[in-house]
């Protein structure tokens, strides 16, 4: 308990000050840089008191250059980067409320500093909160993981206790799939969809906003029992009353499938507020999806049809699709296991066999929401990875259409996750077949970036290195799959290592490795600053490793035969359970390294100053939203010369 509140202590005064930072560069005053010409250029987006100038809606998605008459002219760019053809859209009406994010130079009407984030309904400013969540949580949840390797380096608990390693592991799990992996995804989506097929903005920015902001309280909820053991720490010697009540709320223990009778026989109220913590954070993810889906339906530009829309906003459509048809029925799991532990209700109750339909609907949700996580970067893959091939995507239909088929197929394959409970033969055999057939549409993906590779001009910068390492534990984590939905095999490792290895080769290789690589490649376009190479090909080195190390070190702990979810272990398997930590303190060391890399190249990188940062146009691929980095980047230009010629002008005068 006390190393779980000094470790979030700890993260908590970091990534205070590294806010405040973030909320002092945003707020002070304007300051010049030099360019290649020796031309001073704004830096803080803020407006000079002696100009007013209106600018181009930064809500905008819009691709091509303005125009003297008011038109633009749209590059029209298939989605597997094709050839482009010009034309001629309506004239479409000045705004004046866009600003723009540090960096560029732009007049803006926004509010500065913390009233502009409380504030906003612009998407891309609520894709960078989404973000900026999404990391603390990642840091929190991973700081989860590094104390519970820390426990198994040991086979006899005595760094933590058995009690701490129960609660480090529940919580490590619930932060990284509901407060970490999905906000993360959400946060590109909010912030690069809009810009793909040419919207002004997500079709509903205030429920963007509301989806966001209920996420915040959701993660304090979920992690209430480390806040509330804080709470009763400090007020132990002021008020040992108020303390007894903070103490009861001990961080959950029950393991973050909340299985029954466990989670409705402990008496612990912190379950409780977790398991609202969860339903209010499936609120959110809803309104998300349903954002989505309106935006990608209704808001996309006239020549954006749906043989041109990339292969990222379609997965994001599929993804939305499947929240859905699955978050609503977890919310209902969540209201009846509420309910049976609050007003005793029989809705799991063991006598009727509920144990088992507790387990049928929350794996109704859970297996989909594995594919909730990994197709979006699956759609970062296919969308980076051409890029530095010099050619387009192969086969694109074959990827839409395998995308759709995961959907689709994603929601018959749930009870493979229960083939030891006893259920059916036949009905298990059925899951089996299923579980089998939706890793040939996965394949058919795994093929097409491979085949793309061929004969590729390959240039192996930070995101291509990353799609290459999410490809390989993909494949990595599809075959061990496989054979865990063989029911023989599933039958010996389904309560072992082997599972964890299985599914961290997704959550721990493939998600984040395709996240990686697109926080690499717009990176430049986002905060107008170029990263320090070789400290990203650090990052991914050793990530890389450590990832392949934790996840083989834990399919052989699951091979030989060791259980999972036990703070104990036969000392045998201290080799094996050292070489997993060990990759995990990889893991940790690149994760630094990536951060370090992001702060200080936002804050001292090199300026970018030609939008083509990645040489896509010899290729054809310079899409639609480095297209409208381009005109920024000419907006701010024009900008600073008009300003220059200003001054000079009164200097004559």
């Amino acid at each position: 308990m006390y190393a779980e509140i000094l470790g979030g202590t700890l993260l908590g005064v970091v990534l205070l000050v590294f806010c405040l930072w973030i909320d002092g560069r945003l707020t002070r005053p304007a300051r010049a840089f030099a360019t290649d010409n020796d031309t001073d250029i704004r830096t803080d987006g803020g407006e000079p008191n002696d100009a007013r100038r209106t600018s181009k809606d930064e809500h905008g998605g819009s691709s091509g250059n303005e125009r003297t008459d008011g038109s633009r002219s749209t590059s029209e760019m298939s989605s597997n980067g094709g050839e482009r053809t010009e034309r001629e859209s309506p004239p479409r009406d000045e705004r004046t409320d866009g600003g723009i994010a540090t960096g560029y130079g732009f007049v803006t009407s926004k509010p500065t500093g913390l009233i502009r984030w409380l504030t906003t309904v612009d998407h891309k400013d609520i894709g960078v909160l989404y973000l900026t969540f999404g990391v603390f949580m990642f840091l929190w949840g991973g700081s989860d993981a590094m104390m519970a390797r820390t426990e198994l380096l040991t086979p006899s608990a005595e760094v933590f206790g058995i009690q701490t390693y129960n609660e480090l592991f529940t919580t490590h799990a619930i932060t990284m799939l509901f407060l970490f992996a999905t906000p993360i995804l959400f946060g590109l989506a909010n912030y690069f969809l809009p810009l793909l097929i040419g919207a002004d903005d997500m079709a509903f920015p205030r429920i963007n906003a509301i989806a966001f902001w209920v996420l915040p309280p959701a993660a304090v909820l979920i992690r209430f029992g480390i806040i509330s053991d804080s709470m009763a720490l400090l007020l132990g010697a002021v008020s040992p009353a108020l303390s007894t009540v903070f103490a009861a709320f001990e961080p959950v223990s029950v393991a973050w499938t909340f299985y029954p009778p466990l989670s409705v026989q402990t008496a612990n109220p912190q379950i409780d507020m977790a398991l609202l913590g969860l339903h209010l954070s499936g609120i959110g993810t809803t309104l998300g999806a349903i954002n989505i889906i309106a935006t990608v339906f209704a808001e996309r530009s006239p020549d954006v049809g749906w043989e041109r829309l990339d292969i990222f906003s379609w997965t994001l459509l599929v993804q939305a699709g499947l929240i859905l048809f699955a978050f609503p029925l977890l919310g209902a799991t969540l209201i009846m296991l509420l309910l049976d532990r609050s007003i005793g209700t029989s809705f799991f109750a063991v006598e009727q066999g509920g144990y088992i339909l507790f387990q049928h609907l929350f794996w109704f949700f859970g297996h989909p929401e594995v594919y909730i996580l990994v197709l979006p970067p699956f759609g970062l893959i296919s969308l980076v990875l051409p890029k530095f091939t010099g050619r387009k995507l192969f086969g694109y239909q074959f990827v839409v259409y395998s995308t759709m088929a995961i959907g689709v197929l994603s929601f018959g394959v749930w009870a493979h996750h229960m083939f030891t409970t006893g259920i059916n033969p036949q009905i298990r055999a059925s899951f089996m077949a299923i579980t089998i057939a939706i890793a040939v549409p996965t394949a058919v993906k795994v093929f097409n970036w491979v085949t793309t590779l061929w004969t590729g001009n390959i240039r192996l910068e930070a995101p291509m290195l990353f799609c290459i390492g999410a490809i390989s534990t993909l494949i990595f984590g599809g075959v061990t799959g496989v054979f865990l939905g063989s029911i023989p095999v599933d039958l010996l490792y389904h309560g072992t290592y082997y599972v964890v290895g299985h599914f961290h080769f997704f959550i721990t290789g493939t998600i984040p490795f395709a996240v990686f690589a697109a926080v690499y490649y717009w990176f430049p376009l986002m905060s107008r600053r170029m990263y320090s190479r070789p400290l990203a090909a650090a990052h991914f080195w050793l990530s890389f490793v450590g990832v392949n190390l934790l996840s083989f070190g834990m399919l052989l702990l699951g091979m030989l035969g060791l259980p999972r979810r036990s703070a104990t272990y036969p000392a045998e398997f201290v080799p094996l359970q050292v070489t997993a930590s060990i990759g995990a303190a990889l893991i940790a060391l690149g994760q630094i390294v990536w951060l370090y890399n992001m702060v200080q190249s936002y804050r001292s990188g090199r300026i970018v100053m030609d939008a083509d940062v990645w040489g896509l146009k010899e290729y054809g691929q310079f899409t639609r939203e480095w297209e409208w980095f381009e005109n920024r980047l000419e907006q701010a230009q024009s900008t600073t010369e008009s300003h220059d010629d200003a001054e000079r002008n009164e200097a004559k005068a």
